[in-house]
Parts: C-alpha cells; structure tokens; sequence
C-alpha cells in the first residue's frame, strides 16, 4: 500500500504528529514494533510540564516554553488530567546557588514569566515537606504535572478516529530511496511513502546511518528514582541543588516520585539517604519501588538534509520531552506542508470519546454512570478505584489496550499499594473476555512477555 507519509515509532513525537497530520488530506501510517503506543516513557521527568528555567539551550527553552503553552489547551480540549504544580528550585551549597542564580538571570533573558527569587524560609513556608532551610530558592509558577499517558494516548485517538492507520507489533528492517518515494520494508510488508518521518531515538537506518550522537551536544546523568506511597504529599516540584547531587521530588496522581539525579548510578541505601535528607518524615516503608536509568538533556534536531528533505528524522533525548512535544510537532507538520500540497479535512474530528474516571468524579456522578451501565458499579482495582466499566472503555476505545500494562497505563489499575496483587488475575480475565482469546495468550507489554507461561490443565479463564 502506498503512503503520502509514513511515521515511525509511537512515542509521544509519534501520536503528536499524527495528530497534527490527521488534520490535512493525507494517507498517514504510523508503525511501532510494540502492540501499544507510548510504552518507553520515563515517568518522573515525563510527567512534569516545564516552562524553560532549567534548559541548558536557547532552543530546548523556546520549545518548552511554546508546547507549556499548548499543554493546556490540549489538554482542555481532551479532557486529560492537568494540575498546575509550582516548581521550587533550592540550594544547600555554595556551588548550588550560584547555579540557580545563573539560571534565573538565563530565564529572565529568555523572558520567562512568573518567576522569582526567594529565600530559605520562605520556600520552608511554602513547602513544608522541606526537612531542612535552604539557602535560597526559587519559586516558578509556570509548571504543571500532566500523565504522560493520556496525553500521548489522547493525541493518538484523535488521529486514528481521523483515518491514521497505527501498525502495531511491526519492526522497520530498511528504507531505501526509489524514484522519487521511500520504500519501507518491514516484518510484515513492503510500503511506499512519499515522507518519512522517523521519531525513534538513536534507531538509524540505511538512509541516516551517518546521523551520529556525536552531531548533537550530550550531557546524561544517570537518573535513581523512588516510588513513595503512604506519605505527606508535596503541594509543589521540589528540586533541589547541592553541588553535583539533584535531588528530584514529583507528586503525581497516584504516588510520589523522588529521584537523585547523579554522574554515575546509586546503590538504593545511598539514593534513599539522599532523598531522606530532603523529605521531612520519610521512612524506608514508605518507598514501593526503586528504579535507575539515564537522565537525558540532549539537544534536539530535527534533521531534514537527507534525500531531498523527505526524511525527517528526530534526534536526541531530552527530560522535557512531553513540555516539548506539541511545539516539535507543529514544526514537523510545517515542514510536511511544505513539502507535499493537502488542504485541510472539512470533517476533521477534533474531539476525543469521553472518559469517565471513576476516582475523579462526585458520587452523585458515579451513580448515574452506573445506571447506564452497571459494570462501573464493580471495583476491580481497590487501590485506586478503578472499575471493570473503565478497564472495558480502555480496551474499547479506539487505539485500545491489548496488554496488561497497556491498561494499566490508560486506567491507572496495578499501580496502587498492592502492585496488582489484587486485581492482576481480573484484569487478564476482562482482556481475554474482550478480545476474545485465551488467557494463555495475554502478555503484559511485549511478544513474549505471557502472563501465564505454562499450564496444568486446559482452561478458557482464570
């Protein structure tokens, strides 16, 4: 089949794109090897919705600052989640003031709004999880905290209600210039496009294979985080500065997360010191989960020199990749203006199916929800309220779950207290149920990732 545009990878750049593609008269396809979109997401950098203060580069605050901005109307219009959370910035050493210095006179250079100076006491009065008086702070009105989940699953359902063809489960193995199109090639087929755009960091294929890291400025730590549950939550971000050690505190939805941001990675006992010495009350049994990786502040590139300009392919990582993602898509969609003639959809359809959560709304609400259907009158997940009504609308809906961990990322199930203890085994009966196989065949993210990996009788359900 052939293409007008073919994207590759269904990360947030990926449903981003689409979404503002989906708008124009194109034939759009957008291939990911995994059987869901938005599965590699780093959740405590991901959930934050930043507005250009710390960004090393001129360029990554200008697109923080433009996707803060429609952040909001995005998520207004799709009824994602969205609750503005100030930023505290705090130093406890010399060399972490004067950091923070540097970056609040860059910000101001940059004409970033409502931000200011403050001192120890006033960010303790501010923030009483604080343990101990910094030396001096700074307080950022502009930030948010949004799941980086809905927002990329919003964007994506609006794209495939809007004719966007999403090939899962499918692994590009080459492109190569024909004439004056691409052919893709793929575990499943062979596929003409005019455009590629590929959104798949570091993956380089015949045509960019002299795209090194090296092209871009790299500057990664290493990233040690903490899920903490039964604790006092933050009522704002909290980073704080003391010398080569940042420490990261997040509260989101359903928990919150702390991270230590470091050259090399932490063992958990000198992670978790670190994190004690910021966090009044802390105690080891408050921390669920321990988690490292690396900590990217990459610049991007949008690279448009191969083949004609054709091939547009993104580059580099970066910890404000969600604050980013509406600005890089827009830019990306300009360039494809430019390069194919579309007119804009007469019937485009820019509005998502309503979501009903059942944890977000008053009882009154909940009751006559589950008059019109009683399966949202049955808990499946007792940790965070989550119901068999929800868990079916996820797998339902366009783009819906075929995995455990892709309900999970759209209902908020198996992520509470118990780690889906509790609720695993329902969730994998519903999946089955719905998708009309056997529970043998159920995977939690990946080919090959079966929840149930042996038998010792034949069964149809658990």
């Amino acid at each position: 089949m052939d293409y007008d545009v073919i994207i590759l990878g269904g990360g947030t750049y990926g449903c981003a794109i689409a979404y503002e593609l989906s708008k124009y008269s194109l034939n759009i396809a957008l291939i990911e090897k995994e059987y869901d979109i938005v599965t590699e997401i780093d959740t405590i950098n991901s959930a934050i919705v930043y507005d250009g203060l710390q960004a090393r580069s001129d360029l990554i605050a200008s697109l923080e600052v433009e996707g803060n901005r429609a952040i909001y109307d995005i998520c207004k219009k799709f009824n994602i989640s969205l609750e503005n959370k100030n930023s505290i910035f705090i130093a406890y050493s010399e060399g972490g003031r004067k950091e923070l210095i540097r970056k609040f006179n860059k910000a101001k250079e940059r004409g970033i709004y409502n931000i200011e100076i403050i001192d120890g006491k006033t960010a303790m009065d501010m923030e009483s999880t604080i343990k101990k008086e910094p030396l001096m702070g700074i307080l950022s009105r502009n930030t948010a905290i949004v799941s980086p989940y809905d927002f990329a699953i919003a964007l994506g359902e609006v794209a495939a209600q809007n004719g966007v063809n999403f090939r899962f489960a499918e692994t590009v193995l080459n492109i190569s210039k024909v004439s004056k199109e691409f052919l893709i090639t793929t575990t499943k087929g062979k596929f003409k496009s005019k455009i590629v755009i590929n959104t798949i960091p570091d993956k380089n294929y015949d045509l960019d294979n002299d795209l090194r890291e090296e092209e871009f400025i790299k500057h990664r730590k290493w990233l040690n985080y903490f899920t903490i549950d039964t604790h006092k939550e933050p009522e704002n971000i909290i980073r704080a500065y003391e010398d080569d050690i940042k420490t990261l505190v997040v509260p989101t939805k359903h928990n919150v997360l702390a991270g230590v941001i470091t050259d090399g990675e932490l063992d958990t006992v000198t992670a978790n010191h670190q994190i004690k010495k910021l966090i009044v009350g802390l105690r080891t049994q408050h921390i669920t989960s321990f988690l490292s990786d690396s900590y990217y502040s990459d610049e991007i590139i949008i690279d448009q020199s191969k083949e004609e300009e054709a091939y547009i392919k993104i580059s580099g990582k970066n910890y404000g990749e969600l604050t980013m993602t509406p600005a890089i898509a827009r830019l990306v969609k300009e360039r494809v203006l430019d390069i194919i003639k579309c007119t804009e959809k007469k019937d485009f359809i820019d509005k998502r199916r309503e979501v009903y959560r059942f944890t977000d709304i008053s009882d009154e609400e909940r009751n006559e929800l589950i008059k019109i259907d009683k399966r949202y009158g049955k808990i499946v997940c007792l940790c965070n309220l989550v119901t068999e009504g929800e868990i079916i609308d996820s797998i339902r809906r366009p783009l819906g779950a075929r995995t455990v961990e892709g309900v999970k990322r759209r209902t908020g199930a198996m992520i509470g207290t118990c780690k889906g203890s509790s609720c695993l085994n329902r969730v994998v009966s519903i999946l089955a149920r719905e998708l009309d196989v056997n529970v043998a065949d159920i995977v939690k993210e990946s080919q090959g990732s079966n929840i149930l990996n042996g038998r010792m009788k034949e069964f149809e359900e658990i």
